[in-house]
């Protein structure tokens, strides 16, 4: 009997864009799970305005998105941000990071600290804006209108 042939191996790098479904049965946008990058200034949140037409489009979420097979966390996280914004993520450094786990596929919320909190211009067509939001104000009646899987994660996220 002869055995099948292996399946040939993903190339480190390739797309992790598409729908994956997690254990929990819930339709996630990534397939090798996705990162975000959530920017603290003192007790500013740098939040980005999601374009109409994204998953949840409208709301305010991090920027982040799909993991690129043998990508990690941190590296997605602002590579995303970069694709999403002009913020130069070479000079933040990581406080923290939150996985969000639901079972064969997560989200890792990568927490970074900027020395200011300064104007952060968009690029690319997912976003409508970028701006700064007092910590406190997320998830308030009155605040802006979260991401569900953010507004899910930020009573966690936002004790890191």
């Amino acid at each position: 009997m002869t055995a099948a042939p292996l399946p040939e191996p993903i190339p480190t790098g390739s797309s992790g864009d598409g729908w994956q479904y997690c254990a929990q049965g819930h339709k996630h946008w990534g397939l090798y799970g996705a990162a975000g990058l959530l920017v603290r200034s003192g007790e500013l949140v740098l939040l980005q305005h999601r374009a109409l037409w994204s998953h949840h489009g409208g709301t305010w979420g991090i920027p982040g998105g799909a993991r690129h097979f043998g990508e990690s966390a941190e590296a997605a996280a602002r590579r995303e941000a970069a694709e999403e914004s002009e913020l130069d993520t070479g000079p933040l450094v990581e406080t923290a990071r939150f996985v969000d786990d639901h079972g064969g596929w997560s989200y890792t919320t990568v927490v970074v600290c900027a020395a200011e909190a300064l104007p952060v211009a968009i690029r690319g067509g997912e976003s409508v804006e970028f701006s700064w939001f007092p910590a406190a104000a997320l998830g308030t009646p009155g605040g802006p209108e979260l991401h569900p899987g953010f507004a899910a994660s930020w009573p966690r996220v936002s004790t890191l």
